[in-house]
């Protein structure tokens, strides 16, 4: 009857450490859909806050070519008028005596001058503004491919982590199966 008492014990504790694993088991499944809500909440959050920087990015570069539009305008018209002007002085020079032609030459070299330095310096405003514009595509590539990174740094964590719980599962059933062919075997004996 000893033996008896002694098997009746073990298996009431092979039974109670069952139960264990399986309560273990169903705690890890519930931490293991948790981390997975988790992670596909954290990679929506970063896909938006990605799909925000690129809309106000998109926002800044219509606004550059806005204000691009306008410099253009008023350089434009700031030729015609200074262009007009030259017409207009001009007409009154060659309607004047002819002792002031030399002065007249004088006074469209200067205009011509201006309105070069007008041109020259539109230019060049245009030519920042390209490369501006251009620096703020390369920011927003870098930073499409940097969001990109940490959105696949975070799949690959947590596909890492569910592997990892993968294997414990798996190592604990396996641990549960031989638990129970230990216990079959015992009975058999018995």
């Amino acid at each position: 009857m000893g033996t008896l008492a002694v098997k009746s014990v073990t298996i009431n504790e092979n039974q109670t450490e069952v139960v264990h694993l399986r309560a273990t088991i169903i705690v890890l499944r519930e931490q293991l859909e948790t981390l997975s809500f988790e992670s596909d909440k954290a990679v929506q959050k970063s896909v938006m806050r990605s799909s925000d920087e690129i809309q106000q990015l998109k926002d800044t570069s219509s606004s550059l070519r806005n204000e691009l539009e306008n410099l253009k305008f008023d350089k434009d018209a700031a030729v015609q008028r200074a262009v007009q002007s030259s017409a207009d002085e001009i007409q009154q020079l060659k309607n004047t005596a002819s002792s002031l032609r030399s002065e007249l030459e004088g006074l469209r070299f200067d205009k011509d001058a201006a309105v070069q330095r007008a041109v020259q310096s539109s230019t060049d405003e245009i030519q920042q503004l390209k490369n501006t514009t251009s620096s703020l595509r390369g920011e927003l590539e870098s930073l499409r491919f940097e969001k990109d990174a940490a959105v696949q740094r975070a799949v690959q964590s947590s596909t890492d982590e569910i592997q990892q719980l993968k294997n414990t599962t798996s190592s604990l059933r396996s641990e549960m199966e031989k638990l129970q062919l230990d216990q079959s075997e015992k009975k058999k004996l018995i």
